[in-house]
């Protein structure tokens, strides 16, 4: 027996519907879509922050001339 928790609510997901099955399936799809785009956001912030820091650096370095 396969359950789900909605909104603190316990579902049994085998007495679904096909239609109830087919919403499952794409809350989960929809669910790795946004760990996927957590993943890359975090990726981007990251270099960002390197490519800002190496540049306040090389900033200094004119300021410094």
């Amino acid at each position: 027996m396969v359950k789900i928790t909605l909104d603190g609510i316990k579902y049994d997901t085998e007495s679904l519907s096909v239609n109830g099955k087919a919403q499952l399936a794409s809350i989960q799809f929809l669910h790795v879509q946004m760990q996927h785009l957590k993943n890359e956001i975090s990726a981007y912030q990251t270099a960002r922050f390197g490519y800002a820091t190496a540049l306040k650096a090389e900033l200094a370095k004119v300021e410094a001339k």
